[in-house]
């Protein structure tokens, strides 16, 4: 199971690798309430897209049963309620991955030993997978460099892993 936190989901949907991206995950796809909330709310461009693809259960909406466990993780690690559900949702269910690209959440996922994965990560995985081509790919992390926050050393290494075929 991989368990999703709002950033993630919506950077993948501004860069059109979500579809692609639930497409190919082979396992279970969750979110918690509150992060369902903060996707959908605004009407932006790709609130519809996800929407769509909450309503047709391909990501699945589960309850956080430990809501302590989330105020918990929201004070220890600084976290915003979604980040702090996701997290608390992939511990409760033993998830494989939480996919964050938010800061706080990534750092309390190492600390916590669960494994994560990024909107960049993904992009670069397509790639390797052969479900994108090297000049697609240049192109979805430019577009994420463009709308997330990634430090200059990612970007450059995610192309650089693209320009060597993904070795």
């Amino acid at each position: 199971m991989l368990v999703f936190d709002s950033s993630t989901l919506i950077l993948l949907a501004k860069a059109d690798l979500l579809d692609l991206f639930v497409e190919d995950f082979g396992g279970r796809l969750a979110i918690p309430p509150n992060v369902r909330s903060e996707v959908l709310m605004g009407g932006k461009a790709e609130t519809a897209q996800i929407s769509n693809i909450i309503s047709a259960e391909k990501i699945k909406v589960l309850k956080v049963k430990d809501q302590k466990l989330v105020e918990k993780f929201m004070d220890d690690f600084n976290l915003g309620r979604g980040e702090a559900e996701a997290l608390a949702l992939a511990f409760q269910e033993g998830a494989e991955l939480v996919a964050t690209d938010d800061k706080n959440a990534i750092r309390a996922a190492k600390m916590l030993k669960i494994d994560f994965v990024t909107a960049i990560a993904f992009a670069v995985r397509a790639f390797e997978k052969q479900l994108i081509e090297a000049d697609e790919a240049k192109l979805k992390i430019e577009k994420l460099k463009s709308v997330g926050r990634y430090g200059k050393q990612i970007i450059e290494d995610a192309l650089v892993r693209i320009e060597k075929g993904g070795v």
